[in-house]
């Protein structure tokens, strides 16, 4: 098992595909683009498969979530996955997306087995879609929403960044549009992770703020902490349920003493937190040969090294040299 010095146990592995991205979104990375990895840098689709199997069939992994950059930009996304529920025991297998892309691939996803989605969508309105992303394709994101749920990849889920003075006025009208269509919605805290590194935490838009924003429409009642667990969202019924929706406050209401969590970046590095400094190399000794038993105890070592907690509010801390686009969400 995948336990660190403080015995949390780590069983939900996030898996980035890719570090590009066909949006710039502006909490993310400059609207000029980032400088991407060399494709020889790359994990293949053969050594993904193999490190995903390590993880379930050895280490306890149980969900297996994809990401980027945008996963849905990766060739061999159908063939990950199928590979991956195939495994014994099956895991959970989810996709975080921007949804461009979706409404073509979803149909080919769920055959392969995708459980479901979490898309992102802060706006509702062109003009500022195209503001946060620098690019036209709002129509597009909300294609591949109603296209995840035709295929039965439910819950959709939705993923909603607030920025102060440019989409916190929507949080009212986002959660009336995602409860019309039965999306769960979830509110994200912006994170010190963008690749210009301009995050300052008075310009983030908090979560008892968006709570407050929320409450001057519904009526919104704590969900049943215990059905919480380690997820990072905490969940209130909106008036009275079974609608929820979801606010994730991973800088001011860290859940850091519950993380279950692990990541592989693309180019094959451990990082056993989203704000780890340091990372472990697996893609080396995966392509020296290594077996998996060599492969399965760096792993273990890698998380045995996790942090007590992220440390945003320590004096001491750094934001990683990575952008969100290069770790996987």
């Amino acid at each position: 098992m995948l336990v660190d010095s403080f015995g949390r146990v780590a069983t939900d592995l996030r898996v980035s595909l890719t570090d590009r991205c066909n949006l710039r979104c502006a909490y993310c990375m400059p609207p000029e683009g980032l400088d991407w990895l060399p494709k020889p840098d790359l994990l293949t689709a053969d050594e993904i498969i193999r490190l995903v199997r390590i993880g379930v069939e050895r280490l306890g992994i149980t969900e297996v979530r994809f990401t980027g950059g945008e996963p849905l930009l990766r060739r061999e996304l159908v063939e990950i996955v199928a590979a991956t529920t195939a495994l014994l025991p099956r895991p959970q297998v989810s996709l975080t997306t921007n949804g461009i892309g979706l409404s073509r691939l979803a149909e080919p996803l769920a055959r392969a087995g995708l459980d479901r989605v979490n898309v992102s969508l802060d706006t509702l309105d062109r003009d500022v879609f195209v503001r946060l992303a620098h690019r036209d394709r709002l129509g597009d994101v909300l294609d591949g929403l109603m296209a995840a749920d035709g295929a039965g990849l439910r819950p959709v889920k939705v993923n909603t960044v607030l920025m102060r003075d440019i989409n916190q006025h929507e949080a009212v009208p986002l959660l009336r549009y995602c409860l019309e269509r039965g999306y769960e919605l979830r509110f994200i805290e912006q994170m010190p992770l963008d690749a210009q590194h301009g995050w300052r935490r008075e310009d983030m838009v908090t979560a008892d703020e968006i709570l407050g924003l929320l409450k001057d429409a519904f009526d919104l009642t704590e969900d049943d902490p215990r059905e919480r667990g380690s997820a990072p969202a905490e969940m209130f019924l909106v008036n009275g349920g079974p609608d929820r929706v979801g606010v994730i406050g991973s800088v001011t209401r860290p859940f850091c003493g519950a993380c279950d969590r692990v990541r592989i970046t693309a180019d094959g590095q451990v990082r056993n937190c989203l704000f780890a400094t340091e990372e472990s190399d697996l893609r080396t000794a995966l392509r020296a040969g290594a077996p998996d038993d060599e492969l399965a105890e760096r792993w273990t070592a890698a998380v045995r090294g996790k942090r007590a907690g992220h440390g945003i509010d320590d004096p001491s801390f750094l934001q990683p040299a990575r952008p969100m686009s290069a770790i996987g969400g």
